[in-house]
């Protein structure tokens, strides 16, 4: 899902656990607000990416957050 409102690209930390994907401890954490102010969390882990669209590539880190029913959000960053 791409949320216009997302600052941060995030991935869901039950996908990251279920298809054990590798992480990376951040040398910071930040807190994790939902649209309506609530809060959802702490990001401590980072997973790095390749997002490849057509002939388009960029490396990124997705923040490992606890999202419900979406599997990960691209976000402006």
């Amino acid at each position: 899902m791409v949320d216009p409102g997302c600052i941060y690209t995030g991935i869901n930390e039950k996908l990251v656990k279920d298809k054990r994907i590798q992480t990376k401890l951040i040398n910071f954490s930040f807190e994790v607000f939902n649209a309506d102010g609530m809060k959802n969390g702490e990001v401590t882990k980072v997973v790095p990416l390749e997002i490849k669209i057509n002939e388009y590539k960029e490396q990124l880190e997705a923040a490992v957050m606890d999202f419900n029913k979406t599997d990960m959000f691209l976000g402006h960053n």
